[in-house]
């Protein structure tokens, strides 16, 4: 299989100001074979010329974030190519993308491009959030990036899903990470392993600080975070409550979202 990355500049939360957008095709393909696109966030002429060489017939989306959709609507109108989305979430991914799906897929569906790429499962940075495996290129949206974390924010994100999605990655050994934002990843198992690590720290130090009193999401947030992030505190308190969630979940803290009170068990 053959991938085509685009690197599109969009608003977007992440570092890169960028969105990666793939099409995929088969080997020596003509736009006659037929290609998929994957994560259209915006047209640019680099991205119409990939469109058109490869004659695009299929669009998916990892995640219907908004710096992952906004072109969808766009292509599928030029191309007339098959619009997919995760089954159970018709409903949402037409209001991100103002396009009804013509196809839904679930873990194990194959998008018949090429020798046929097939989804996985890897919620956790979002409910519907799947990655496209094609060969041995898994095409991982907001799974993994090259350097820095990803976001898990409650209430969408879900930190237990994404470490399971994480180590099932890891797992899998992937030849190649096609993530969302930044550049491609080679060695994907190290990358891996650190997210997996530095989420493992994040969740001790969130417990950590829920153990010395902390215990509202906001008082949580400034003990755990030993840096700068008056840019990004948003986030981090997100990244807390999902973190929090957790440990709810396996007995570690126990957790009020209606009086927004965690406390140790």
């Amino acid at each position: 299989m053959q991938v085509t990355r685009v690197s599109v500049s969009v608003p977007t939360r992440a570092p890169t100001g960028a969105t990666n957008a793939y099409v995929i095709a088969s080997d020596g393909g003509s736009a006659t074979d037929g290609a998929l696109l994957v994560d259209p966030p915006a047209r640019t002429a680099e991205l119409d010329s990939a469109v058109e060489s490869r004659g695009v017939s299929h669009i998916v989306v990892t995640h219907t974030h908004r710096d992952h959709v906004g072109a969808v609507a766009s292509y599928a109108r030029e191309t007339d190519a098959t619009v997919w989305c995760r089954r159970g979430r018709e409903a949402v991914f037409t209001d991100a993308t103002g396009v009804e799906p013509d196809q839904t897929f679930v873990e194990g569906t194959t998008i018949p491009v090429g020798t046929g790429v097939t989804v996985l499962d890897t919620p956790g940075h979002a409910r519907d959030h799947v990655t496209f495996v094609a060969d041995g290129d898994y095409l991982c949206g907001d799974l993994a990036v090259a350097e820095g974390s990803v976001v898990v924010g409650a209430p969408e994100g879900d930190m237990r899903a994404y470490l399971v999605a994480l180590r099932r990655l890891h797992a899998r050994n992937p030849q190649r990470l096609l993530p969302g934002h930044g550049p491609i990843i080679d060695d994907p198992r190290p990358v891996l392993a650190r997210i997996i690590d530095h989420r493992l720290t994040r969740e001790q130090s969130v417990l950590d600080a829920v153990r010395s009193g902390n215990e509202t999401p906001e008082s949580v947030t400034d003990a755990a975070y030993d840096k700068d992030i008056s840019g990004v505190r948003d986030l981090a308190r997100a990244t807390v409550v999902a973190h929090i969630e957790k440990l709810a979940a396996e007995g570690a803290v126990r957790w009020n979202p209606e009086t927004g009170r965690v406390r140790p068990r």
